[in-house]
Order: structure tokens, then sequence, then C-alpha cells
């Protein structure tokens, strides 16, 4: 299953495939999806979290009663905190954003979703992002769900990737390339 998905392969493929098929044979794939987004929304707030996870300074040790007291505080519980502490076990831990990224790429192909990279210049409010879902659904005959990535440098627009489709209608692109067209005829 997981040798299918690019993203899904390697050390944290082999993870989170593991993961999805607990999860599945439990019945709790929404659920540890929902605490896997809280944890890497965790890992984006916190440099010092960051540094815990990634750190080789850490020994398993301080780093498993650390990352029990940040679980236990974030109320993140069974299926997986226990993953997350077999990871710290296994001196794994600092592929977790890697495995978070593979595990939602196996729920999106059993849910039969497409996942979309979406940059954009500000935060879209609700009624763009549904447009935005509708307009990729209209496109691939799936759901679609976004990661959304905000990057104010694009000016304006936005940058779309899905799959091996890419697509750039950020302000800043249109803007070199008129500026590359200027220099030619100048």
């Amino acid at each position: 299953m997981a040798a299918e998905d690019p993203s899904v392969s390697g050390v944290s493929g082999r993870y989170a495939t593991a993961l999805f098929e607990l999860a599945r044979d439990e019945k709790s794939i929404d659920a540890v999806k929902a605490d896997l987004d809280k944890f890497d929304a965790m890992l984006t707030d916190s440099p010092e979290l960051v540094r815990l996870v990634r750190s080789p300074v850490f020994s398993a040790g301080a780093q498993a009663k650390a990352l029990a007291a940040v679980l236990d505080k974030a109320g993140i519980g069974g299926t997986t905190a226990k993953f997350l502490k077999v990871l710290t076990a296994n001196r794994r831990l600092f592929a977790v954003a890697d495995v978070i990224r593979a595990f939602r790429a196996l729920v999106a192909r059993f849910k039969g979703e497409a996942t979309a990279d979406v940059t954009v210049a500000e935060t879209l409010n609700d009624k763009n992002l549904d447009a935005l879902k509708t307009a990729l659904k209209s496109v691939t005959g799936k759901d679609v769900a976004l990661n959304v990535k905000v990057d104010p440098s694009i000016i304006g627009g936005l940058i779309v990737k899905l799959g091996s489709r890419m697509v750039d209608s950020s302000l800043r692109t249109k803007l070199n390339s008129i500026k590359h067209a200027m220099k030619e005829a100048g």
C-alpha cells in the first residue's frame, strides 16, 4: 500500500502505514488524524517542542518524559500518544513531521480525497476556501483537502499544487514575467 504513493515511503512511510492500519482496525482514523493534526500545530507554534523532537542531545528517557508531559497537557491520548511514545523509544521522533504527512496521505487515499498544497498571500475566509475546494473538486472529481500556507511575499493570487500539477497565479510570478518580458524587449 505504501509503495503506491511517493509521499509514503522510507522510515516515515513504514511508521505511518503501521499507524494507519492500526487506526483503521480500531476504527479510529479520524481521532488519530485529529490528534496528529493537533501535535503538528503544536510543532508549528513551539520552537522548544521542535528542539525536543529533533535534537539528538536529549536521551530517549528525557525525550519520553517531556513528550508524555506535552501530550498530557494537550489532551492527546490513546493510540496517537502510544504511537508517539513508540517513535520516541525507537529514537525516530525526529521524523514525526514526515510521518504525519505520510499518514495524512494514507487517510486521504482511504477516503477517496485528494490533497492540494495552497499558498496564499493572506488568510482565506471560509467562503473563499469553500469556493477553492469546489473548483478543485470539479477538476479532480474528488473531495480535496487543503494544506494552506500563508506567504505574504507572493503579494496576491495563489499557488496551488495538486499531485504533479501546479498552477501559479501569484502576483509575484506575474510581475516577474512582465519584468522579464520588458528586459527582452528593451
